[in-house]
């Protein structure tokens, strides 16, 4: 790691297998936490108390990083004092592949705002999360209400393509995409105000990410993440 001095906790939600013992022989300290307690914003939050680091990296069970200067490349971005938070992005914020590091400031996450920060694999500020943690109550997206919340105070979120992790739920089971889709669809309601729109409609939108519009209609797991999304924002209500 290039000399870093790293520390490791895992927050482990009450598995059944042998992750802790395994984690604990690879030298990383096991903090327990009761699955019925378990939402992101709290694990993130749990691991961040328990943390001594100025940089705090999070990094979620199904992500994996490619090679072993990822982390050297993640923390570089923090020599720059603006800069919140950082984690990688394969798309721009318009759906077309990144090619460049870019630097997200309040402008660009109010013209996107569902693009941006991500705990699945990135690093924020000890400070700033001091200052103010995680949201505990959503039930997805804490991480961009978090970055949202420094981006309108002056502060930055870097968006590099070079710390993209393998982290893919594109070929999940349907009930997981739908269920994922409605999480996080319900999360960001709870702090953006996004009313529901008419499923319909949505349905018909064009959706950059499919090569045509008839790959988009056909799309069984387009339908099951439309309709969670419908679902979860009709529960934020």
């Amino acid at each position: 790691m290039g000399g870093l001095g790293v520390e490791t906790i895992v927050i482990d939600s009450g598995s059944n297998d042998r992750t802790a013992a395994l984690a604990e022989a690879a030298g990383a300290r096991v903090v327990s936490m009761p699955a019925h307690e378990f939402t992101f914003g709290r694990a993130l939050n749990l691991g961040a108390s328990e943390a001594r680091g100025d940089l705090l990296v999070a990094l979620s069970a199904d992500a994996f990083v490619t090679d072993q200067g990822w982390l050297c490349r993640l923390v570089a971005h923090f020599g720059d004092d603006r800069v919140a938070c950082a984690s990688g992005d394969s798309w721009s914020h318009d759906a077309l592949p990144l090619r460049r590091i870019v630097r997200q400031d309040a402008n660009l996450a109010r013209r996107s705002p569902r693009w941006g920060y991500s705990n699945a694999a990135g690093a924020f500020r000890a400070e700033l999360w001091r200052a103010r943690p995680f949201r505990e109550d959503l039930p997805g997206c804490e991480d961009q209400e978090w970055a949202l919340h420094w981006l309108e105070r002056g502060y930055v979120c870097v968006i590099d393509p070079a710390l993209v992790v393998e982290h893919d739920h594109t070929h999940d089971p349907l009930p997981r995409i739908y269920r994922r889709a409605r999480r996080e669809a319900e999360g960001f309601a709870m702090f953006s105000g996004e009313e529901p729109t008419g499923l319909i409609r949505e349905w018909f939108s064009p959706d950059p990410y499919y090569g045509s519009r008839l790959k988009a209609l056909v799309s069984h797991r387009r339908a099951a993440r439309l309709l969670g999304a419908y679902a979860g924002r009709r529960r934020a209500r």
